[in-house]
């Protein structure tokens, strides 16, 4: 094997006997020992039903559970029962390798090696989809693979149906940020759940991005960013309504603070994709898109609001210096405002958002220790953000607050020129 992969001895083995694949599968897992089973299964019945011909190999890509997530892995991938299926022609079962990857812990890691799994067997498509889904169905890897192989895309983005308040890091940040700065319409860019050409997987395992982080956080974002800003035929796969584990917003924290650092950091990789970029264009969707309604989410925006107000006293100061006036002073004001009043209208949330990306690149390239925490105050605001859409959608539905979503999308777009004036005015290279 000429390359060196994050795949175990059994697993490169296993490579090693299977030779070769026209589609490979992803299932990233840890500690998904109720789930991973059936995301296995409906995976083996998608390949059969959609692509009986090809070789197909499932990667379970597990980073070292402690729980039974790998045996369920390996008793599903034996399921041998296609007679519930419409197949017209006999199918080849998918070969299914439950290995340990060996790196450093979090997704990225694990979807490296499933990566390398693709290009050693020389795979036409590689899909990834996470063990944690409920709501996955063979139907997923028609939409997945499909525009691959039989439409010449090259990177399928997924497209859910979600309830308002699910996604709360894509929707206040991530989508309209995407949007605005490399031009493109892809509604849900950290998704999970990808298809990718053998070039994407090429162009992928030999960035250095691998060493950093994004072996860790982020790595849903970066292949993403990696797809529009090198010129790869992007689309759209709908897939219904994403059941997993839902959770509060006021517990995204974390994860919203990984994904931003490593938004704000490709900001800074790829300025020069997107500093000329004006608009945005809708990028084409395929498969069915359902009017399943998501499940519900209880949420409480108190919280959230104490959080900001907690947030301002302890980073006003830090705030005041980073941010320009127009921006401080708007959420001086959003402070004085009573708890159900509470309000970061969108184009004050877009300066901000600008404002602290700007800044957290002067701070990469002159105080690279400071950086991280600039990125950590930014979760108060992003708190009282989520906390102002929930009281401006309080009263709509699903679909409604979806405008609204869409609304602040544009006004993002409509603001970045603040954005490059603030870059330029910082002296940031393009």
């Amino acid at each position: 094997m000429a390359r060196s992969t994050l795949l175990d001895e059994s697993g490169i083995e296993a490579l090693a006997e299977v030779g070769g694949a026209d589609i490979v599968v992803g299932i990233p897992s840890f500690h998904t020992e109720r789930t991973v089973g059936h995301v296995v299964k409906a995976v083996q019945y998608g390949l059969a039903k959609y692509y009986p011909a090809m070789q197909a190999v499932i990667v379970v890509s597990d980073g070292g559970s402690k729980d039974a997530t790998r045996e369920n892995a390996a008793r599903a991938a034996l399921y041998p029962d296609f007679e519930t299926m419409l197949i017209r022609q006999p199918a080849r079962p998918a070969r299914a390798l439950v290995a340990e990857y060996r790196g450093p812990g979090g997704k990225g890691s694990a979807l490296r090696a499933v990566l390398e799994a693709s290009e050693v067997l020389g795979a036409k498509c590689c899909v990834t989809v996470d063990a944690d889904l409920r709501s996955i169905t063979p139907e997923w890897l028609e939409v997945l693979a499909g525009p691959v192989l039989l439409k010449g895309y090259d990177f399928v983005a997924p497209q859910y149906q979600r309830h308002k308040y699910d996604g709360t890091i894509t929707n206040m940040m991530v989508y309209p940020l995407t949007r605005a700065l490399y031009g493109v319409r892809i509604r849900q860019p950290i998704g999970g759940d990808f298809g990718m050409s053998a070039g994407v997987v090429a162009s992928a395992l030999r960035k250095d991005a691998w060493a950093t982080d994004v072996a860790r956080f982020g790595i849903d974002i970066w292949l993403t960013t990696l797809a529009v800003t090198e010129g790869f035929r992007v689309c759209q796969g709908n897939l219904g309504a994403k059941v997993h584990d839902p959770k509060d917003p006021s517990h995204l924290g974390p994860m919203a603070m990984q994904v931003m650092g490593t938004v704000f950091r490709l900001m800074g990789d790829h300025a020069g994709a997107w500093m000329q970029v004006k608009g945005s264009r809708p990028v084409r969707e395929f498969g069915f898109r359902s009017e399943v309604a998501p499940l519900p989410i209880e949420v409480d925006p108190a919280p959230m609001v104490a959080a900001f107000h907690a947030g301002l006293a302890q980073h006003g100061a830090r705030w005041s210096e980073l941010l320009s006036p127009d921006a401080w002073h708007g959420l001086e004001g959003a402070a004085r405002l009573s708890a159900s009043d509470f309000r970061i209208p969108p184009p004050l949330w877009a300066r901000v958002v600008y404002d602290l990306a700007a800044a957290h690149r002067m701070l990469s390239l002159k105080e690279p220790a400071a950086a991280p925490a600039l990125v950590e105050s930014l979760l108060p605001l992003y708190l009282g953000r989520v906390a102002s859409f929930i009281l401006e959608t309080a009263s709509l539905s699903t679909a409604e607050a979806e405008l609204v979503v869409e609304a602040q999308a544009e006004v993002f777009e409509q603001a970045k020129p603040q954005l490059v004036e603030r870059w330029r005015a910082l002296g940031l290279p393009a």
